[in-house]
């Protein structure tokens, strides 16, 4: 049996155990993407509840990349100062942090509501958000923002950096062909349209160093039909770890919704994305993160002792209870409070800012 509670490397980054807070967006920034004072108390939060490693939410690496309203931003030299600082808190006590950089492609709500129009690898005939065919020189000006924003992070003081390449986001409609109908060498075949992936890690990987640990959360396969196979999934993971990636944290892609309690056909008692993760720490020589339902000590240490994982990464069971690593290493072992009832997006809604449901209305019946 691993002992999940002992240190952990990727690459020369050393965490204290096996066990992510995978990125969760907060709503926590001001109106520019800059860290405030909630923010530093939520991580402070998460780094004394004993997360080996914090992943922030997704920050957005350029202003037509934004997703979301008060999303962090590291798109700019001025967000550096509000991340180091947050980065501090971390350290002090005694956690590792990574931040995730993104870029929302078509997918941006956001800049919709603004009047902005949002760049996307090609046209959607049946997208409600107004949007328009990247050029081949804008698609080579965001890689180039993504290596920027990597730079921005090492100075900033993370200790890894993780690239959003799951959820519908530009990573995902480059990679799958519901989204890519590109007739240049960023579309056509699946190895032209794995061409962004591989390219966006190698400029990640020039502008840090050989020495910096590169994440990425990944959809390996679309949950929509005549979208990425498992296979092509597969060979763009390879890829870019042969390209310089680190570690993998497998997730869903175009179609998924994150945000749903239960996928369809998932058991509670089932990770969601199993199958995907076994693939791809079969394809892989890199660490691989689970993510999604995991909600007991006992799926953590089944997932890590089978091989199917190196870690286990958790989301909303530490929305409920940022201390939950510590309390399962140190009191209880009893599951995680969360009964992924998925209210804390309500409440993200409703007031502005990431909380459980069930803790701000203890008496709360629907």
């Amino acid at each position: 049996m691993i002992d999940l509670f002992t240190p952990f490397r990727i690459k020369g980054l050393e965490l204290r155990n096996r066990f992510m807070r995978s990125a969760t967006y907060d709503r926590m920034a001001d109106d520019r993407g800059r860290v405030t004072d909630a923010s530093v108390a939520l991580y402070r939060c998460l780094a004394e509840g004993g997360v080996g490693l914090i992943v922030t939410g997704h920050t957005f690496i350029s202003p037509q990349g934004q997703a979301g309203v008060r999303q962090y931003g590291i798109y700019s030299d001025e967000v550096i100062p509000g991340l180091r600082h947050l980065t501090e808190v971390v350290h002090a006590a005694g956690g590792k942090i990574a931040v995730q950089i993104s870029h929302a492609g078509i997918n941006s709500r956001f800049l919709a509501s603004q009047g902005i129009t949002a760049l996307a690898p090609s046209l959607k005939e049946d997208s409600q958000i107004p949007h328009r065919e990247m050029t081949q020189e804008e698609v080579e000006a965001t890689i180039a923002d993504y290596g920027s924003a990597a730079a921005r992070a090492r100075e900033a003081g993370f200790d890894a950096v993780q690239l959003h390449g799951a959820h519908g986001f530009l990573m995902s409609q480059f990679l799958s062909a519901l989204f890519n109908r590109r007739a240049d060498r960023w579309g056509g075949s699946p190895e032209n349209r794995r061409r962004f992936h591989i390219q966006v890690v190698k400029e990640v990987r020039h502008r840090i160093g050989q020495d910096y640990p590169i994440l990425m959360k990944f959809g390996v396969m679309d949950d929509q039909g005549g979208g990425t196979t498992l296979e092509d999934g597969l060979e763009a993971a390879r890829g870019m770890v042969a390209a310089g990636l680190d570690a993998l944290e497998v997730s869903g892609g175009v179609g998924s919704r994150p945000t749903r309690a239960v996928p369809a056909g998932i058991s509670e008692e089932e990770p969601y994305f199993r199958e995907r993760t076994i693939a791809v720490k079969k394809a892989v020589s890199v660490p691989v993160m689970e993510v999604g339902g995991i909600r007991s000590l006992a799926m953590a240490q089944a997932i890590v002792d089978s091989g199917e994982a190196d870690m286990v990464s958790l989301s909303r069971p530490l929305i409920r209870e940022p201390g939950l690593i510590a309390r399962w290493q140190w009191e209880s072992q009893a599951p995680a409070r969360c009964i992924s009832c998925s209210r804390c997006f309500r409440v993200m809604e409703r007031e502005g800012f990431l909380g459980c449901y069930r803790e701000l209305h203890p008496d709360a019946t629907d």
